[in-house]
């Protein structure tokens, strides 16, 4: 059986647009958590980012209450992090070969993953071909944007996640963020929902589109493609066989 390939896509950008506020970036364990389901899955995973080199994580990810042993763990891995140092560009990479993309989140997705019209199109592409895109968190700043050949938004009428714009609050940077998220997503057509309590865990799977609210439901989402990914296994294989 052909081994499957997940790209994951990790930010570039780091600074919100008030100069005295703390850098942003990559949320670590929205990164770690679905690398860890993929890899434990067998499949082969590679980091790429939207213009390619270094990828800061957020600061605010190492703190108490989000830093768990799992990201401890790869952010103390030289070998990990060292992939973060040095990520390739989207362009880098031959889209063609991976059976998922992976959006991990961090609130610097809300600039680089929301402009760039490459990664928006490597992604229709993705998602017309019946592959599977997954986003986390910010991650699904970049949905909003990508259009399909016939010109449709592709999540008009599907149904998806993302960070909820009450939650910017408690993450205390509401004041910071460059637009509502959450807003975007609806305005593009998306069935948007959310858990019922804040950062609490939420997961949706709509064909081919999987989405996760917040860092919280990140190892779900990631467990959702790999369900995705062996139900189209097995029907290949039932084809195949038939």
């Amino acid at each position: 059986m052909t081994t499957k390939k997940a790209l994951m896509i990790v930010t570039n950008h780091t600074k919100f647009d008030d100069p005295k506020a703390a850098p942003t970036g990559l949320w670590i364990s929205e990164l770690v958590h679905a690398y860890d389901v993929f890899e434990e899955s067998g499949i082969d995973i590679d980091i790429v980012s939207p213009t390619g080199g270094n990828v800061l994580v957020d600061g605010r990810s190492l703190g108490r209450f989000v830093y768990d042993k799992a990201s401890r763990r790869r952010y103390e891995d030289p070998a990990f992090m060292a992939m973060l140092e040095n990520t390739k560009s989207i362009a880098d990479v031959d889209w063609s070969t991976y059976d998922v993309v992976f959006f991990a989140g961090g609130h610097g997705a809300m600039w680089d993953f929301a402009e760039n019209q490459e990664l928006h199109a490597r992604t229709a592409e993705v998602f017309e071909s019946g592959r599977i895109v997954s986003t986390v968190c910010h991650g699904a700043a970049v949905l909003p944007r990508v259009r399909l050949r016939n010109g449709k938004y592709m999540i008009d009428g599907k149904k998806g996640t993302g960070f909820a714009f009450f939650d910017e609050t408690i993450a205390g940077v509401k004041k910071l963020v460059p637009y509502n998220m959450e807003k975007r997503l609806k305005d593009r057509g998306l069935k948007y929902s959310k858990a019922f309590l804040p950062l609490a865990g939420h997961t949706v799977v709509d064909g081919n589109l999987i989405t996760g609210q917040n860092p919280n439901s990140t190892t779900a989402t990631a467990q959702a493609v790999v369900k995705a990914l062996q139900s189209s296994t097995s029907r290949v294989l039932e084809a195949a066989n038939a």
